[in-house]
């Protein structure tokens, strides 16, 4: 019989302290406490590893091998487990190949549907593609020049792994001797090609070798009817040394799309000269004699070199030399204008001199009063031939020849330069812009001309997912019966997982977007909307804070997913924060009482009202409103604004902003309204751009950025990890590890045997463990199972060798410092004052429970960002700073919450601006002024839809963070969406 609870016992991974607890199965628990306190130890490091490392362990050995091992989680038993799936805040992808339309699988559909459904047309005069006869591709032949020598091949294997020795001997046995197998020629009769069957192949049967002439077209006929049926209505025509200039049914050089064909095309070889082209029976422009490749669902991905645009190789940008970059300032004098050329060298000077004389122009002359002929000419190159005159030690050298351009000369040299050095320098001037031959779509030209429903794959990757799902709504009622039966279930899919990505709150994203620039919860949602997809019944959910980045509307919507997935019949255990989840939720596990060392402990495991009633839950004094974040009593009046005119970058609409200076300015709005946009690619980058001549960023579209020079600098907190390396830790980052480092130097012993601070560091020779390098953990290969990680022998983890282990201050060790918590740092090193300055700025910002060592690659976004902040704190500051960070409450308890919300109000207090990215309403209400984007995600969002004091925004109708701010504030007496929900909390908050 079945368990109804999953049944923990001495659950002692990390802070938990023999921790047992039970959670109810089909039930939506959160778990939830003070940062630090153990919440994702129980849920991700106990449960969810249990549950993973039972299903792998499963497994037989082979399979294994391919799926890793987990280590077992500190616990003595875990019952009624399910199959456990987490979903957490990881981003989706890196690769800029990956898109939303990619991690969804969505893409996979559209291209299964156009390449079943979809309607071919010419992508140069947009007729649509008919069927090509064996007559017409032997006419095309014949339209070559006379005693051109080529080869009729079928094209029997297109880009398939096999070592193809069967085919082969087939082909021998029906009479063919010839192949070309990856571009090279192979007798049958003589050698067989040794192929690797890991690999992809092509391989193309020589069904005739053939001289075009006038007698010819009769044999020419036969082989191409022959090749036709081998290769099931595919032609492929090879001409080795084709003409100058030949084309053949529309296209030069080659339409077999390998990119990497392209790519070699610039070296010389002699093979990547020839003219190679397919036709197909089925596919061909008459009118403009374009002979189109098959249509395949391949055709249709930018990731393969059959559907990718050759110019951008599918990435949709493509980097080129900006005359920006290359003339930054035109009031310059010509000699020195041109920021890559140094006029002290002589090849530059050489060349700059000749073709000013050639111009009978000045070097002195300022480049912006040139005639603007002359400057493009010496920008893009000069229409006629230059006399080049140089004095070299054997006398006069003189040539003419026309100057190529200080802008191609660089684009050349960056394809030609063996040297990485001067590869980078010229990359420093050059920018991203979108690839002019696909326009940033990915594609290829004949895979954008193939239609369904008059519109192309890659419109529909431009819609959002809104859009998108009205698009396909009924989209069968237009089509034929043979395509409508076809497409029935593909369109079937495609609504599905359109709809379950709307239910989640991210109708506002567009297919094409790139998976990289989606934010943690973005990704996560995407995962949960895939899960839903799913319809599994009767597995264990885990999930990470998945309310991150949503708007209170939008978490509303989520809440009513997260009720679908557990009344399938599944388990939900959420970490969470948020008040409006915990008060949806069937059971609350309160981890606590504090953070770290601590916590470990469970405080209350019930439903709502028993994390109420309890005495000793911090969270249930805010859930019944015992304890609250106050309102400020009064908000600052700005000293100036900082405005951005005309933003108009994504769906920004042409936006005029003033930011307050002198003030804590919070930017909300629904997900997917503009926020990140208007901040981070306006903002920052604009005054990045404008205040340190920072050439390299690229700011998006706006007209002008005024008030900049009332700004001293701009720092920008985002949450970025601070390190990628586990050498990289929150006291190496903050620099507080130096001075407790010079603390052991000066101890009696160091300087009794000589040690310097060096001694001290696990990442330099000489003081640390060299069995370990330092790192405290030496990995094992244990060949076909996962490498393990063990504690290194010589130093036991320590990361320093015994002699340095000798040197204590206060009874410690170094390498017992680093195990302390932020907080118990701070008693230890009471005595001096520049250490607990810098640790309590990290307790200040939430991080007490934090170990000084901890690996930077372990920590979340918000704690990177938070030892951010502290570090930006520590620095001396002179006030008229702007501050930029990104939701600073990710992963915070409401009672770490008002520490980092007293930090930002001292940081405004010295003088400083300080705007945030927030949907966190304890977090906004204390802000000065909103500036309130929406009123949608989007193409409906990028608007600005109120503007002020947070009680100015929530008396706002067209707000929606204004309605759920309403409940907040004590001086609005209107009633927000959750007022029957919230219990009413007092102004003030209770000390």
């Amino acid at each position: 019989m079945s368990k109804d609870v999953i049944e923990v016992r001495g659950a002692e991974q990390h802070n938990l302290k023999d921790v047992d607890c039970e959670i109810p199965r089909e039930e939506l628990t959160v778990v939830t406490g003070l940062s630090g306190s153990g919440k994702s130890s129980l849920a991700f490091e106990t449960i969810y590893a249990e549950g993973q490392r039972r299903y792998i362990e499963s497994l037989s050995a082979y399979a294994r091998n391919f799926l890793g091992q987990m280590d077992k989680p500190q616990v003595e038993s875990v019952e009624g487990l399910s199959p456990a799936i987490s979903i957490d805040q990881k981003n989706a992808a890196n690769n800029p190949r990956s898109t939303v339309g990619t991690v969804t699988e969505l893409h996979d559909y559209l291209r299964l549907l156009y390449a079943r459904v979809g309607t071919p047309h010419c992508p140069e005069c947009g007729r649509e593609v008919g069927e090509q006869s064996a007559e017409n591709m032997v006419s095309r032949i014949l339209e070559l020049p006379e005693g051109t020598k080529l080869k009729i091949a079928a094209p029997i294997v297109r880009d398939q792994k096999g070592a193809f020795e069967d085919r082969f001997d087939e082909l021998v046995g029906e009479g063919y001797s010839r192949v070309e197998v990856d571009g090279e020629e192979y007798d049958l009769t003589l050698d067989r090609p040794d192929l690797d069957e890991n690999y992809d192949h092509t391989i193309d049967v020589i069904v005739d070798r053939v001289q075009v002439a006038p007698d010819a077209r009769s044999r020419i006929t036969d082989s191409v009817e022959t090749a036709l049926e081998e290769a099931h209505g595919i032609l492929k025509v090879i001409v080795p040394d084709p003409p100058e200039g030949t084309e053949l049914g529309g296209a030069s050089a080659r339409s077999t799309g390998d990119l990497a064909d392209e790519a070699d095309s610039d070296d010389g070889d002699g093979r990547d000269d020839r003219l190679v082209v397919e036709f197909s029976e089925d596919l061909a422009c008459t009118h403009c004699g374009i002979d189109i490749s098959e249509i395949e669902t391949r055709s249709f991905s930018f990731n393969s070199p059959h559907g990718a645009c050759p110019e951008c190789e599918g990435l949709g940008e493509t980097k080129e030399v900006s005359e920006d970059l290359v003339i930054t300032d035109p009031e310059k004098p010509l000699k020195h204008v041109f920021e890559p050329w140094s006029y002290d060298r002589t090849y530059y000077s050489r060349q700059l001199d000749n073709v000013a004389q050639h111009f009978d122009v000045d070097l002195e002359t300022p480049f912006e009063e040139l005639d603007p002929e002359i400057r493009r000419q010496f920008l893009y190159g000069t229409d006629d031939r230059v006399h080049f005159q140089w004095q070299t030690k054997n006398g006069t050298r003189e040539k003419t020849e026309r100057f190529e351009g200080v802008i191609p000369n660089l684009e050349r040299r960056h394809v030609e330069t063996d040297s990485d050095r001067a590869r980078e320098h010229i990359e420093e001037f050059m920018a991203t812009t979108t690839c002019p031959n696909c326009e940033g779509t990915r594609l290829k030209a004949e895979s954008r001309a193939v239609l369904v429903d008059d519109t192309s794959i890659t419109a529909v990757n431009e819609l959002s997912i809104g859009d998108a799902l009205e698009h396909f709504e009924g989209m069968e009622a237009g089509m034929s019966e043979r395509d409508a039966t076809i497409a029935t279930e593909i369109l079937k899919e495609i609504r599905a997982r359109l709809g379950f990505m709307q239910e989640v709150g991210l109708a506002y994203l567009t297919l094409d977007r790139e998976a990289s620039t989606l934010s943690g919860g973005e990704s996560q949602r995407i995962r949960l909307a895939t899960q839903i997809g799913s319809g599994l019944v009767g597995v264990l959910y885990v999930l990470d804070e998945p309310s991150i980045g949503l708007h209170q509307r939008d978490n509303d919507r989520l809440l009513n997913t997260l009720a679908e997935l557990r009344d399938l019949g599944n388990t939900l255990l959420v970490v969470e924060h948020d008040t409006a989840t915990m008060r949806r939720a069937d059971n609350i596990v309160d981890m606590g009482p504090g953070p770290g060392k601590q916590g470990g402990e469970i405080v209350v495991n019930g439903p709502l009202e028993a994390v109420i009633d309890s005495d000793e839950s911090v969270t249930g004094e805010y859930l019944a409103g015992e304890r609250s974040i106050p309102v400020p009593e009064e908000r600052r009046e700005p000293e100036g604004t900082l405005t951005i005119r005309g933003a108009r970058q994504h769906n920004l609409a042409d936006l005029d902003v003033d930011i307050p200076l002198g003030t804590f300015t919070a930017i909300t709005g629904v997900s997917g309204s503009g926020k990140s946009t208007l901040m981070h690619d306006v903002l920052y980058k604009g005054l990045a751009r404008e205040m340190n001549d920072n050439t390299s960023v690229n700011p998006g579209e706006h007209d002008a950025i005024d008030g900049i020079e009332r700004i001293e600098t701009v720092r920008l907190i985002d949450q970025s990890p601070i390190g990628r390396t586990p050498r990289s830790n929150p006291a190496t980052y903050t620099d507080v590890f130096d001075h407790i480092r010079e603390l052991f130097a000066e101890t009696k012993l160091a300087k009794q045997r000589g040690y310097e601070k060096g001694r001290f560091s696990f990442n330099v020779k000489g003081g640390r463990c060299e069995a370990c390098g330092g790192q405290g953990t030496v990995t094992i290969d244990m060949n076909f199972l996962s490498n393990v990680e063990v504690p290194c022998e010589e130093c036991g983890g320590d990361r320093y060798n015994a002699e340095t282990l000798d040197v204590t201050y206060k009874g410690k060790t170094i390498a017992d410092v680093l195990e302390m918590t932020v907080s118990e740092a701070y008693e230890f090193f009471e005595s001096h004052p520049g250490i607990r300055r810098r640790l309590e700025l990290l307790r200040d910002v939430g991080l007490g429970y934090m170990k000084l060592g901890q690996p930077s690659t372990t920590l979340s976004g918000g704690e990177a960002q938070r030892v951010k902040l502290a570090e930006e704190l520590g620095k001396k500051d002179s006030g008229e700073t702007l501050y930029l960070l990104d939701e600073p409450t990710t992963g915070l308890h409401p009672e770490d919450e008002r520490k980092l919300i007293d930090v930002l109000h001292r940081l405004t207090e010295d003088g400083n601006t300080v705007v945030v990215i927030e949907h966190e309403l304890d977090l906004v209400k204390n802000a000065d002024r909103i500036i309130d984007l929406g009123p949608e995600g989007g193409e409906n969002g990028g608007e600005i839809v109120a503007a002020g004091t947070p009680e100015r925004v929530a008396r706002t109708d067209g707000s929606y963070t204004g309605q759920y701010l309403r409940d907040l504030l004590p001086a609005v007496d209107r009633e927000g969406p959750r007022a029957d929900r919230e219990q009413s909390a007092p102004p003030a908050a209770d000390d």
